[in-house]
């Protein structure tokens, strides 16, 4: 995958930025980089603090031709996971379907945004922001006890450049997994290996207007949560829920 890097001072979402580009017949592989977003989101709309100077805020266009692109976050997971675990030590976790997660404190996340040309998608931005350089009081006093960034972690001076660069050599690896013809099983399977919840832990998951509580049973090959609830197994998707806890 040839990269075309757009680096920004400023925007309000890395994602928006790129879809904007997408629109206009970017290719794959363009990647918009900025060192603050004024309105960065996270799933369900949520807000995603990007102070300057922080973070890394990234997000690249993506093409595919085939595949379950429900795996997309999923594998964009482990592409951060492991950047983060190669450039700075920190083995991080994931949590179904787009958390990065170190010891029970969120590293990261992952937004992934697709627009279609009848059923075959068009393109699929895949945005990853991880906090890097930030300090206690750069996160919002009502999220500081379930925050946490790479220095706070390491306790080490950071390098985002290297983080970036391990990032991109990682995105390009996975979107390379994901093409192949068993892309599906060696995500699905990495993944369930890095997650935060193994097979028999007890789950809640968060709906809009009710809490499931069940048993982990798994990540499809389509992306989709399974849940023992009582004796029925039931599947959700990324846009179905909230959040999912221990």
């Amino acid at each position: 995958m040839n990269y075309q890097i757009h680096r920004l001072e400023t925007c309000p979402s890395t994602n928006d930025v790129a879809r904007e580009m997408a629109l206009r017949g970017a290719p794959e592989g363009t990647a918009v980089v900025s060192d603050e977003q004024t309105a960065g989101r996270g799933t369900k709309g949520r807000s995603w603090q990007s102070p300057r100077g922080k973070g890394l805020y990234f997000s690249v266009i993506l093409r595919p031709v085939s595949g379950e692109i429900s795996l997309l976050p999923l594998a964009a997971g482990l592409a951060a996971r492991e950047a983060v675990e190669r450039s700075h030590g920190l083995a991080a976790r994931l949590r179904w379907p787009n958390d990065i997660l170190w010891q029970g404190k969120k590293l990261g996340g992952v937004l992934c945004e697709s627009g279609f040309l009848g059923n075959r998608p068009e393109y699929v931005i895949l945005g990853v922001g991880l906090n890097v350089d930030h300090d206690l009081d750069d996160f919002p006093e009502d999220i500081r006890a379930l925050a946490v960034s790479v220095r706070m972690a390491t306790q080490r001076p950071t390098d985002r450049e290297r983080l970036l660069g391990l990032l991109l050599a990682e995105i390009e690896r996975w979107r390379d997994v994901f093409s192949g013809p068993a892309g599906g099983d060696e995500i699905v399977r990495t993944f369930e290996r890095h997650s935060i919840f193994r097979k028999g832990d007890p789950v809640t998951v968060i709906k809009d207007d009710e809490r499931i509580q069940g048993v982990y049973h798994g990540v499809g090959y389509d992306g989709a949560l399974s849940v023992l609830v009582e004796s029925d197994i039931r599947r959700f998707t990324s846009a179905d829920i909230i959040k999912v806890d221990a």
